[in-house]
This record gives C-alpha cells, sequence and structure tokens, in this order.
C-alpha cells in the first residue's frame, strides 16, 4: 500500500494528506478530512485544476494589466494554490495570507516547495480575528481578498456573516474585489444568503458558477465577486469563455432576483455550510 505525506492538524484534529496527481505529472492534491481542498502544479504553478479556482484567477487576471503587481490577501491557506498563481503571473506581488492551522502552511512547504522569489507572508490565527491584526497599511489597499475559508468540508459560520463580509471590506482599494468560494447544494439557500449578504456591504455584485449548480440543481462551487466600485461587467463573457464550461453568471437584475426573500446573514443568525455528501469526492 503507498504512503503519501500525511498530518494530523493540532487545531482541528483533521487528518491532511499530500497526494500526488495520477493524471498530471508534477501535481499533487491536498486532502483534508477526506475533502479535496487544493491542487497545486509544482511544474507550472499557472495551471489551476479546480473549477471554481479557475474562474478567481480568471477574475485574478483581469484586476490590472497582465503581468502586473498586485497587492492580494488570501483568507485560508490551503496548499496555496492561488498565491502561487499570482506569484507566478505577476511577479513582485505583495501578499497576505490567514491560516488558522499552524501546522499546515509548513506540512504543504515541506512537501510542496513556494517559488524561491515568491513574497507570500502567512500568519496565523482564526481569519476574522487576525484581520484586525494585520499592518494598518495594508487596509484599503487590496486589490483582491479571497475568502476561501473550510474546517473540513464546511465553511464556519462566523466567517459567513454581514459582520465579517464588512471587516473584509475594509482591506479593499477602491476598485479592489473581494471574492469568495461557497459550496452550496440543491436550492442554493446558503449560497443566496451569501449572495444577498455580501450585496448588503458592497454594492456591486456578481455570481459565477457551473450552469447546473447555479440552477441549484446539484452540489458544487458558487463564486462571488463583489466590489464597492462598478464591476467590469464586459469583463464577465470573457471570464466564462475561459472555461471550465458550462458557466453561467448572474449579477445586476438577475442577481437581485438570485437573492429575492434570501435574509441577510448577521453573527446571530449564522450557520455553517451545508456539508456534502460525501460521494460529490469519489472518483468516478
Amino acid at each position: 500500500m503507498t504512503t503519501y505525506p500525511a498530518i494530523t492538524l493540532g487545531i482541528s484534529g483533521y487528518r491532511a494528506v499530500i497526494e500526488p496527481d495520477r493524471f498530471v505529472p508534477g501535481s499533487y492534491q491536498l486532502v483534508v478530512d477526506g475533502t479535496p481542498q487544493s491542487h497545486v502544479n509544482l511544474d507550472d504553478p499557472a495551471q489551476l485544476h479546480f473549477e471554481y479556482i479557475q474562474r478567481i484567477g480568471h477574475v485574478i487576471d483581469e484586476l490590472r494589466e497582465p503581468g502586473t503587481p498586485i497587492t492580494a490577501v488570501h483568507l485560508g491557506a490551503g496548499a496555496l494554490t492561488l498565491p502561487r498563481y499570482i506569484a507566478e503571473t505577476r511577479p513582485n506581488s505583495r501578499q497576505q495570507v490567514l491560516e488558522l492551522e499552524t501546522d499546515l502552511v509548513p506540512f504543504v512547504r515541506e512537501h510542496l516547495p513556494l517559488p524561491a522569489r515568491a513574497n507570500i507572508k502567512v500568519r496565523y490565527g482564526d481569519a476574522r480575528e487576525s484581520l484586525a491584526k494585520l499592518p494598518a497599511g495594508l487596509f484599503g489597499t487590496a486589490d483582491i481578498v479571497v475568502v476561501d475559508i473550510f474546517a473540513g468540508s464546511r465553511t464556519p459560520a462566523h466567517v459567513t456573516s454581514q459582520e465579517f463580509y464588512a471587516q473584509a471590506a475594509k482591506l479593499l482599494s477602491p476598485d479592489g474585489i473581494l471574492a469568495i468560494n461557497i459550496a452550496d447544494g440543491p436550492g442554493l439557500a446558503f449560497a443566496r444568503g451569501q449572495a444577498a449578504t455580501v450585496a448588503s456591504v458592497l454594492p456591486h455584485v456578481a455570481a459565477m458558477a457551473e450552469a447546473q449548480v447555479l440552477k441549484g440543481r446539484r452540489f458544487g462551487n458558487v463564486v462571488l465577486v463583489a466590489s464597492a466600485h462598478p464591476l467590469p461587467l464586459d469583463y464577465i463573457p470573457r471570464l466564462l469563455a475561459g472555461g471550465p464550461h458550462p458557466a453561467q453568471a448572474v449579477h445586476g437584475a438577475a442577481l437581485a432576483e438570485f437573492t429575492r426573500s434570501a435574509p441577510i446573514v448577521t453573527d446571530q443568525t449564522a450557520v455553517p455550510s451545508p456539508p456534502p455528501n460525501r460521494s460529490v469526492f469519489l472518483a468516478k
């Protein structure tokens, strides 16, 4: 039996394993508590594998002129897939990562080393509590804040509320974008509530997902992008054309319909994201 690098995370007690991708040479997958959380191609960090990560990557591509350094804050580390992507495609970018599990990033870096010149700083602690501890000079400067926080297969309740998103939005530059990965199942009750909540903090919001997910027919990931500045919506066709397919996006009147009657989530009403059926992660 093949043994892969593994660790029991000290805070959650979850087991984290790094497995090679048998189909893509030089690529690996981080699995936490049985849930695939990250995919990294060490030979080509610009290759993004998971569909929702590809969509966030497309948003990053459209932020500034190609190759221009940006300032990015990542809430949730995983295997540092997007920080690697930014370091590869936008050298000299300034990046901060917040991660709860103090032993996860050292484990990842031991087995999946970061590029030598990557300017990626990692801080440990609860994402919400740690926001206030970031350097004062970072607030109001972030081109993108990525919220991709999972405890195993679920997003904790305290990072799904209006109060949390208001804190995260303070990091953004005037036209900076908040990008949020949301996992939800049929009906999309959780995702609709998250979209309504984000829209109560930042007025310009769009949601992107695989077509069947966005129609609420199966479990999957929805990416929300939000900003205080009007989103350059002309880029959405390019984002969708970049794949994966088939994809849809809702914004404007369509987003208002998407969130109609969905409650705004507060600290008092917040709940974790719904658990997926374990069969979602089984190889077909």
